[in-house]
């Protein structure tokens, strides 16, 4: 009996093409098969191939979402409950951690059914959204134009110039500083003379207003005092003393929310800043494990790693409809809206937005929005003489026909009248595209489909396992946006009948090159 364990465990192993030594487990690859997975900000260089370094859930995480996730061309999928490090050589795959937590599946030919057997067992559809308006509308964020100076008079400014250059009205998130200290929930009355005031205009102008929070609490407050006091706070390493976490703002305190009465109670604080001041949701920002991981510290939950605190930091998310992750893990097709990292003002860093946005797909993240139009990066966009109106026009393009679409960097501001509207036009041909948005977005609420599709994902096995400059939004459309300042482009169409947005019919199967002047938005409907 003990020979026949023996030889059916070897033989298990060596189906499923795995084999460990000292606690790295190498899978390798099939023929020209193609990996993608674990980190939505490495996009850019998927399907694996090599990795220069050695790369660890447990403590990176991109200043994006993370999931212990791999999916394969052929089918294939890999999942660990917890997190691993990893490099990739050749395209194949070693893991570092206990052989035993892996799971290597077949789930079909695909990468589609790859996608769809992983989440079917580990990450189902939850049937919800978040609120339709994130789909229908444009958002529009204060973070680029006010920076720390978030202030009353500046933000009804903000929204007036919205409505003033004919921009169509959505959600308005109001960015870090409003409150008076993290961990406190008040407006600074110095900056905010009547907040309430400024809400409720808000909202008669048409807007929806989220405010940007945080885990962390200032230390030396009245807050701190309290919590610490409760046991809610993130504390030291074998020690009863409150642990201070070095994050971008400098060092705070952190809600410990793997304690069930200290997440209650985080709940129970924004709820309470709703009912004052008539918000509707939140940015909750600053979920990221990297600043949990250089520090020791204990926690309620006594096995709880960096990850899980970033997933109990997004299960606040799923108490109010209007939400906003950057940083997440696990947590796919829950009813979350996520955002890729904040990426600079650069041509180079446009280029990302779409390989990160089929990454997210592919990793159960579709609710996601592509950054802020022009880059989320702020320094970026101090002391800038003259801006490069091509790459701001190009970059609202990009998001137009994604599920959603940020501003923050006025147009108003930096762009001529020419530009400008072609800006306009593309926010209003997103709400016009919205009834398809939200189609597709509650098809993925259902179903777990991705709203933005790879072309290896919805045209598998005929050659677009390295394509990183177009996408399908859902079934229908193949959107082929200008990501450089050139005054062309090559569009990759697979078989069949198309329509380009001039109302052309190109017959697919091949590669065409394109003339795309800088008020034109590519993208091709697909002709049964």
């Amino acid at each position: 009996m003990k020979k026949t364990i023996t030889i059916f465990f070897f033989i298990l192993i060596c189906s499923l093409f795995l084999y460990a030594q000292e606690n790295e487990t190498k899978i390798p690859s099939l023929q020209n098969e193609k990996w993608w997975g674990a980190f939505v900000a490495k996009g850019s260089v998927m399907p694996w191939k090599d990795t220069p370094t050695l790369l660890d859930l447990h403590n990176q995480n991109f200043n994006n979402q993370t999931v212990p996730l791999f999916l394969s061309d052929k089918g294939r999928y890999i999942w660990c409950e917890k997190p691993f490090q990893f490099t990739v050589k050749d395209g194949d795959i070693y893991i570092k951690t206990a052989p035993q937590n892996i799971e290597i599946v077949n789930g079909g030919s695909t990468l589609r059914e790859a996608y769809l057997a992983a989440s079917r067992s580990h990450f189902p559809p939850s049937g919800k959204l978040p609120d339709t308006l994130f789909f229908s509308m444009p958002q529009y964020n204060t973070w680029i134009e006010l920076m720390y100076n978030q202030n009353q008079q500046d933000i009804l400014d903000y929204a007036a110039n919205i409505l003033r250059n004919d921009f169509p009205t959505g959600v308005l998130m109001i960015d870090d500083n409003w409150q008076k200290y993290y961990g406190n929930f008040d407006f600074k009355p110095e900056k905010f003379p009547n907040p309430q005031a400024m809400v409720a205009q808000l909202h008669k102008q048409g807007f929806k207003v989220m405010l940007w929070v945080c885990p962390f609490v200032s230390p030396d407050s009245p807050e701190f005092r309290e919590l610490e006091s409760k046991g809610y706070l993130l504390k030291k390493k074998g020690s009863h003393e409150t642990a201070l976490i070095h994050w971008w703002n400098g060092f705070s305190a952190c809600y410990d929310l793997t304690h069930p009465q200290a997440f209650d109670h985080f709940i129970k604080q924004l709820k309470t800043v709703q009912e004052k001041y008539g918000i509707d949701g939140f940015k909750l920002d600053a979920g990221d494990v990297a600043y949990l991981s250089g520090t020791s510290f204990d926690s309620y939950q006594k096995d709880a790693l960096c990850v899980d605190h970033s997933q109990k930091w997004a299960e606040v998310g799923l108490h109010f409809p209007f939400n906003e992750y950057r940083a997440c893990w696990k947590m796919g097709n829950q009813p979350l809206v996520q955002r890729l990292g904040d990426k600079d003002y650069s041509w180079n860093a446009l280029k990302l937005l779409i390989p990160d946005m089929l990454t997210a797909g592919l990793l159960g993240y579709s609710f996601t929005c592509p950054d802020m139009i022009g880059g989320g990066q702020n320094s970026a966009f101090l002391n800038v003489g003259k801006f490069d109106e091509l790459l701001i026009v190009r970059s609202t393009q990009v998001h137009t026909l994604m599920p959603m679409m940020q501003f923050s960097v006025a147009p108003w501001r930096i762009l001529n009248e020419s530009n400008l509207a072609i800006c306009r036009n593309m926010a209003k041909l997103h709400v016009k595209m919205g009834p398809y948005l939200l189609k597709y977005a509650r098809h993925s609420a259902q179903t777990g489909e991705p709203i933005v599709r790879h072309m290896e994902y919805e045209f598998p096995h005929q050659g677009f396992s390295d394509c990183k400059d177009q996408f399908m939004l859902g079934e229908k459309y193949l959107v082929a946006p200008m990501l450089t300042p050139d005054a062309g482009r090559t569009v990759r169409l697979p078989k069949g009948k198309w329509k380009d947005d001039s109302g052309k019919i190109i017959h697919g199967g091949k590669t065409i090159d394109i003339t795309v002047a800088p008020d034109r938005l590519p993208y091709f409907e697909k002709i049964k």
